[in-house]
């Protein structure tokens, strides 16, 4: 099977399979790994405390693979500046970037003249044709069963995806629920030239920053094990459910607005969970697709799986 899309072509891959941004742990060993398997890897900037520790992770990554790879820019609601670190992607000659959590325009301000493909996490039809309008070229687009944050309206993938796909030119990528070959069939046939995982992705071994107990979490979890918070805040965001997102909810049940559920949404909170593996202390971002992985393979053998599955859909539908 030929697994040309304009997806494929815009970005240089063999498989239109993008990896998510994945705060606090998608830094250069799952990057590289994705990138050789022939996806698109990505690092995420703005995890990182400088624009130094940008530029060595992008060196690692580069050391570690020939292959292209993004940046990927969480520029939220309560995010720090990211001038600095965009420089420092463009000056070691990064040629794909994505931005997600946050309004892009000021931010393709900042690339104008540089010779580099802009993606663009959206929740809406609207938000596709606006990030079209401002230069995006593709757009991925998350339906509510994603992990992560997510849109405000509760969309799930299977409508969102043909929505986009008949509203926008450019090339859609399909996230939100896609952990197998399965998945990434059905997006094709809604229109999508190709897929964003993250919760799958946390469950390879090359995530190596991700704790085992959170990886277990994933594998031993079903569709029902996540919860949305951050609702209250207008920034709904989907977790693994626990007694720290169960208090989450209680609060937010009441109001109080930001500041009383800000030490309970923190990066502190979420890297006691995610680095440390401490239950109960903390909380780690996941998908409902966390029912669809039951184990942790290598990054090259997930690939492998869900390339066979795909084609085996294929021969399928021909038949």
């Amino acid at each position: 099977m030929k697994w040309k899309t304009r997806i494929t072509e815009l970005l240089g891959i063999k498989y239109p399979i993008v990896q998510g941004g994945l705060a606090y742990l998608a830094y250069a060993e799952l990057a590289a790994a994705v990138s050789n398997a022939g996806g698109l890897g990505q690092v995420t900037a703005m995890s990182l405390a400088t624009p130094d520790l940008l530029r060595d992770e992008i060196r690692k990554t580069k050391a570690m693979t020939d292959k292209p790879f993004g940046v990927n820019f969480a520029i939220g609601q309560h995010g720090r500046p990211y001038e600095h670190m965009l420089e420092v992607a463009l000056k070691e000659g990064i040629e794909v970037v994505s931005v997600t959590g946050g309004n892009p325009t000021p931010f393709f301000e900042h690339l104008k003249g540089a010779n580099v493909k802009k993606l663009v996490l959206v929740a809406a039809r609207r938000q596709a044709e606006k990030a079209e309008e401002i230069g995006a070229d593709a757009v991925m687009v998350v339906g509510q069963e994603g992990g992560g944050h997510l849109g405000r309206d509760d969309i799930g993938t299977m409508v969102l995806i043909p929505q986009v796909v008949d509203a926008v030119s450019i090339p859609v990528i399909a996230s939100g629920g896609i952990a197998d070959g399965r998945g990434m069939m059905a997006a094709l046939a809604l229109g999508a030239e190709g897929i964003e995982m993250g919760t799958r992705f946390i469950a390879t071994k090359e995530c190596v920053h991700a704790s085992e107990a959170y990886k277990k979490s994933l594998v031993m979890g079903n569709e029902y094990d996540t919860v949305v918070i951050k609702r209250s805040i207008g920034a709904p965001a989907r977790a693994i459910s626990n007694n720290w997102t169960e208090k989450i909810l209680e609060i937010e049940q009441e109001n109080t607005g930001y500041e009383s559920i800000k030490e309970y949404i923190s990066g502190t909170a979420n890297r006691r969970y995610i680095y440390d593996g401490v239950p109960d202390e903390g909380f780690g971002w996941a998908g409902q697709a966390l029912g669809l992985i039951h184990d942790i393979p290598t990054t090259a053998d997930l690939f492998e799986r869900m390339i066979a599955e795909a084609e085996e859909i294929s021969r399928k539908w021909i038949k």
